[in-house]
């Protein structure tokens, strides 16, 4: 029987290594090799060796453009860091993919943490979404709002203005009376 544990890694180290690149939230090859506990250049033998089941939509090659704006970003610290070669990077689909790869039971059991981390993402994204257009309906209402109570308040001058004036005096008027 196959014993497994599961690794203990906090979402915000994995967080920290999810990227926006292309429109999509991808993370770097060097990243999940140190994740998985491989090296990075046995993590791209393996993605060349299986290079059918890597589309598009699961990874790309970084352009030199790109990784320039990583860099200047501050999200790597240097092209050094990065073994020389251009990176890989992959999608949620992609890391999944890595893991029929890879076989390992490290690197099943870190996709797996990596996939749940992708999803919170995608719940946590979607959730501020839903509150950004609560907050928005919220101001809409508040607009419409103001310009009610500046109608009242318009309205309420003009009375008090109205009743400044002097008022005639109603009811029975005595002449001087001597």
């Amino acid at each position: 029987m196959i014993e497994t544990t599961r690794i203990a890694i906090a979402d915000d180290a994995v967080l920290e290594k999810i990227y926006m690149i292309r429109n999509q939230k991808v993370m770097l090859d060097k990243d999940l090799a140190e994740l998985y506990g491989i090296k990075a250049i046995r993590l791209r033998e393996q993605v060349k060796r299986n290079k059918d089941r890597f589309p598009e939509k699961f990874m790309m090659q970084l352009t030199e453009d790109e990784v320039e704006t990583m860099v200047s970003q501050n999200a790597i610290p240097s092209k050094q860091t990065l073994g020389g070669a251009l990176p890989f990077v992959f999608t949620e689909h992609g890391v999944l993919m890595l893991s029929n790869v890879l076989k390992s039971d490290q690197a099943i059991q870190m996709s797996i943490r990596i996939i749940e981390v992708f999803v919170n993402l995608r719940e946590a994204i979607l959730l501020h979404k839903d509150v950004s257009l609560l907050v928005e309906h919220v101001e809409r209402k508040m607009i419409k709002q103001d310009g009610k109570i500046e109608a009242l308040y318009s309205y309420l001058s003009k009375f008090m203005e109205q009743s400044k004036e002097p008022r005639t005096a109603i009811g029975y008027k005595q002449k001087n009376r001597q």
